[in-house]
């Protein structure tokens, strides 16, 4: 049983550690995207700025018509991304959950291995008492005038 409990205890470790890389790496993802939004926010921004300047200077229609689709793409492409942020935000909290849950298997494991060994401490200590009280009796006996067991 205490095998069994202790292998059972290994195993949770071992996933409580596999949960934990994935909620790392759901994280690390989740911070890479919203780095990845604020490059695309700064770099329209840029290019926002950059419009304004070579308007000052004259644009044709044909150039003003270039640079706003592309101002339009980029509107698009992080409109996209933040479609996805749901996706990255769900990632870090399913692994959370599952962290939770698995930490609170290997937990109760633990508990079960350290609650079996506090009974068998007292049982141990239970027995070697009553040892004590027995050799503490026969010596007793021994010791008093007239006792048969010396």
């Amino acid at each position: 049983m205490d095998n069994a409990l202790q292998f059972l205890l290994e195993q949770a470790k071992d996933n409580e550690d596999k949960a934990v890389l994935a909620l790392n790496k759901a994280r690390t993802e989740l911070e890479g995207y919203y780095q990845q939004i604020r490059q695309i926010e700064q770099y329209r921004l840029e290019y926002c700025q950059q419009l304004v300047e070579r308007g000052q200077s004259g644009l044709t229609a044909s150039q003003y018509g270039h640079l706003n689709r592309f101002l339009t793409q980029l509107d698009e492409t992080l409109a996209k991304q933040r479609d996805a942020e749901h996706h990255f935000k769900n990632q870090v909290v399913n692994c959370e959950q599952h962290w939770m849950a698995v930490h609170k298997q290997r937990r109760s494991y633990q508990w079960l291995i350290d609650k079996k060994q506090t009974e068998k401490q007292r049982a141990e200590n239970k027995r070697e008492q009553k040892l004590m009280d027995e050799f503490s009796t026969l010596s007793f006996n021994r010791r008093r005038p007239g006792s048969s067991l010396s």
